[in-house]
């Protein structure tokens, strides 16, 4: 056996091989035939010293080196394909793919993108909404901006100011719950997106925070997307905790008010995503700034607020 490397294409060939157990998906996958597939692996064997495969009638199964080899393989050619798509962006700087949540998206960032597009005609903007876990390094995705607890210490990371929610209602509810005691009695409608938060911010908490007891009977809408919570909120279904950049439009347009000026801080904040040194290329840094200069613009939505922190108020 010798320690020089095999052929690439007989590696590749394994690798899939092994990923599908099955030769012919593996040869589907490549666009090769199936014979030419594995004469690959036999070479690659005769070149080992030893099988890689065990054949079956219908099946393969791998062996100990089989088994020995394959990750490390599949992790050698992801990290390549990674390192193409990366370099492969670098020669396109018109265009700029960015993923947001679907609330997010929905309620603060579209009907604020024209300003963006207007300043930069230049640049071809794509969106994502989507709350999956990204990999940066594999997904066509240049930006990210994602709401939560968690550091990205292996990412280009701007942390933007840590979000409040308050209670929203139409102004003719407003005219019935006029008190925080009143809402003990009112239709709640439950965010159950930020169910991930420690501590909780939610209606329990806000009851508690209040020194109310809350009905452990209660029952209420409970919605997966903060968006839809705040739609619904809109349509009179009931009133709903919301958060700073979801509610903003609604209430600065009259559909929602926010009638108590108490709202809780929780320990989460949107964060702005990119690979480390993509934040220089000019379409990330053109969009970075305008989305921090937006932040700031509404900055005076929360003055007439007293924010307190849940620990804080918890504590108490």
């Amino acid at each position: 056996m010798t320690d020089r490397l095999p052929p690439l294409t007989a590696l590749r060939a394994f690798e899939a091989a092994a990923r599908h157990l099955s030769f012919a998906q593996a040869a589907a996958e490549l666009h090769v035939t199936p014979a030419a597939l594995s004469f690959q692996i036999k070479s690659l064997e005769e070149h080992l010293g030893e099988p890689l495969f065990i054949r079956l009638n219908r099946a393969v199964k791998l062996t100990k080196a089989g088994e020995t080899l394959a990750p490390g393989l599949t992790d050698s050619f992801q990290t390549m394909s990674n390192a193409w798509s990366a370099t492969k962006r670098l020669q396109n700087n018109n265009v700029l793919t960015v993923t947001a949540g679907p609330a997010l998206t929905a309620k603060w960032l579209a009907p604020r993108l024209f300003e963006f597009a207007r300043a930069h005609p230049e640049i071809e903007l794509r969106f994502t909404a989507s709350l999956s876990q990204l990999d940066l390094h594999r997904d066509s995705v240049d930006v990210a901006i994602r709401f939560g607890q968690k550091e990205f210490d292996d990412l280009y990371s701007v942390p933007v100011r840590k979000e409040w929610a308050t209670p929203v209602m139409t102004p003719e509810l407003a005219k019935i719950y006029t008190t925080p005691e009143s809402l003990i009695d009112a239709p709640l409608i439950h965010d159950d997106s930020i169910n991930f938060l420690s501590p909780r911010c939610d209606w329990e908490t806000w009851f508690q925070v209040h020194k109310l007891p809350y009905p452990a009977d209660k029952v209420g809408a409970h919605f997966s997307n903060a968006d839809h919570a705040i739609d619904a909120a809109v349509a009179g279904v009931g009133i709903t905790l919301g958060r700073r950049p979801i509610i903003i439009k609604d209430v600065m347009e009259g559909r929602l008010v926010t009638p108590f000026p108490i709202a809780l801080e929780m320990n989460a904040r949107f964060r702005f995503l990119c690979l480390p040194g993509a934040e220089k290329r000019p379409q990330i840094a053109a969009f970075r700034d305008w989305f921090l200069e937006e932040i700031e613009k509404t900055s005076h939505f929360s003055d007439n607020m007293k924010i307190i922190p849940i620990e804080e108020a918890l504590a108490r």
